[in-house]
């Protein structure tokens, strides 16, 4: 390789200076260093609350390069078909890049290498966004984990390393190739008038990362184990948006509940516990990587779930209308701040597949399209487990009743309460928010009065138990 060839440094789902392997390795020689964007195909394909939020991490990223000296060019088109035109244009002779591992990113990247080898390029590809590579985490006997608790149990006695530092300066080339703007308002159209409705809720950035980080363990993190099954307490880390584009490590965020369980900080051990439920989704995802798109387990292929997305029941769902208060309230909340709490994430993808024996695909693509903290192995993993048909699963027969589930963490009605404007005769802004973010054409209205439920909750248990019983029958 040249000693005066820049290195190409193609970002993807890394958009931060501290901790980035790839890029502290594209700076370490001296090189210049060309960071680049791509609104690609796999960029694409995205839905409309992840691309959008995507585009605004790119562009964040963009202003902390120029603190540094550099800047982010930016290039729309096939990524094979970009980087080789860069490659040609600017003489470089590597591209630095942090993996993806899920199927669309993995064949992606595979054209890509394929593509730059043929240029003289070479394509490396470095660890970043997961503590560990899924391929490396084995069992004794050199197989893959099914099971979460002793992934678990593995992953603590591991070492992940210490955080790279932030380079102080990239150097940058002698001209810059020619670049555009990040087109936020073009990806981020999907999301019409939502976008002014959930922006306010948005934390961008690297450096809003950090304080997140920093303010859940000085202020929340004793609490934690606790409150963040309450919906309507502000008792989790919020740090799952930035992950996902990479505006912080999952490194740092380890080391820092690992210093937090040193000093003995209650709920330390909990943080860990779900920073390792990631890594174990994407483990999962390494090895199956159909994890989006059909059932782990094989056997559930056959049941009898509704495959219909204009049905009336996941219509109802979708618009936060069953007329179940805790289901309706968690939709909401995702349409307002393009995020749910966890338990209400559990409680809804369990009302759909099971009282409204809807099948768990239709509802993964719905978070897809609506989340702004979108993990394609966190989601897919989380209604996989729900339905029971993915590894380490919830049994089918574990039917969340979300009446109970709302008395016993939201016991006086404020989550509900915070985002349902129906039920109440002076609905709060939030509540009022939700019929500023929603499709017109949905013709919904706060003085409309609220709905009785799509189904009863005892009746959509029954339901959902004979179906399970006659699966079980038929195995």
């Amino acid at each position: 390789m040249s000693s005066t060839a820049p290195v190409i440094l193609w970002l993807r789902r890394d958009f931060r200076l501290h901790d980035n392997p790839a890029l502290a390795a594209a700076a370490q020689d001296g090189r210049p260093v060309i960071p680049v964007f791509i609104e690609d195909e796999v960029v694409e394909t995205l839905g409309a609350a992840p691309r959008w939020r995507l585009a605004l991490a790119a562009q964040c990223f963009a202003r902390t390069l120029e603190g540094i000296g550099s800047k982010l060019v930016v290039r729309r088109g096939r990524a094979r078909d970009v980087l080789r035109d860069l490659v040609r244009e600017c003489g470089a002779d590597t591209v630095h890049h942090s993996r993806a591992y899920e199927r669309a990113a993995r064949d992606r990247d595979r054209e890509v290498g394929e593509a730059l080898a043929a240029e003289g390029c070479a394509l490396r590809g470095f660890e970043g966004h997961l503590l560990f590579e899924p391929g490396s985490v084995r069992t004794g006997q050199g197989g893959s984990y099914k099971v979460f608790t002793p992934y678990w149990k593995k992953v603590q006695e591991r070492d992940p390393g210490m955080p790279v530092g932030a380079p102080g300066q990239l150097k940058a080339p002698q001209a810059w190739p020619e670049t555009g703007e990040v087109d936020v308002a073009r990806l981020g159209a999907g999301m019409r008038r939502g976008r002014d409705v959930v922006a306010p809720w948005l934390t961008v950035g690297a450096e809003a990362a950090a304080d997140r980080l920093h303010d859940f363990v000085e202020n929340r993190m004793d609490r934690y184990e606790t409150a963040r099954d309450w919906p309507a307490v502000d008792g989790t880390s919020g740090l799952s948006e930035n992950l996902t584009y990479g505006e912080i490590s999952i490194r740092s965020c380890w080391m820092a509940g690992q210093r937090a369980l040193d000093e003995g900080r209650s709920g330390a051990a909990t943080f860990l516990k779900e920073l390792a439920w990631r890594e174990f989704s994407y483990h999962i995802l390494h090895h199956f990587p159909a994890l989006r798109d059909e059932n782990w387990r094989g056997e559930w292929d056959a049941f009898p779930w509704s495959r219909d997305a204009r049905s009336e029941a996941f219509t109802a769902w979708c618009r936060g209308r069953t007329g179940v208060p805790f289901v309706d309230a968690a939709m909401r909340e995702l349409y307002v701040t393009g995020r749910m709490h966890n338990r209400a994430r559990m409680i809804t993808a369990s009302y759909l597949t099971k009282h409204l024996m809807t099948d768990w695909r239709l509802g993964e693509r719905w978070f897809a399209d609506c989340l702004v903290d979108w993990d394609p192995a966190n989601n897919a993993l989380g209604w996989q487990w729900v339905a029971g048909s993915g590894p380490d699963a919830s049994p089918f027969f574990r039917i969340f009743n979300p009446q109970t589930q709302l008395k016993r963490f939201d016991p006086q009605g404020a989550y509900t309460a915070r985002w349902i404007a129906e039920t109440s005769a002076a609905p709060g802004r939030d509540a009022l928010a939700y019929f500023d973010a929603i499709p017109r054409a949905w013709g919904m209205d706060p003085a409309a009065p609220y709905p009785d439920p799509v189904i009863s909750l005892a009746e959509g248990r029954d339901r959902a138990l004979e179906a399970y019983r006659g699966r079980k029958r038929a195995d």
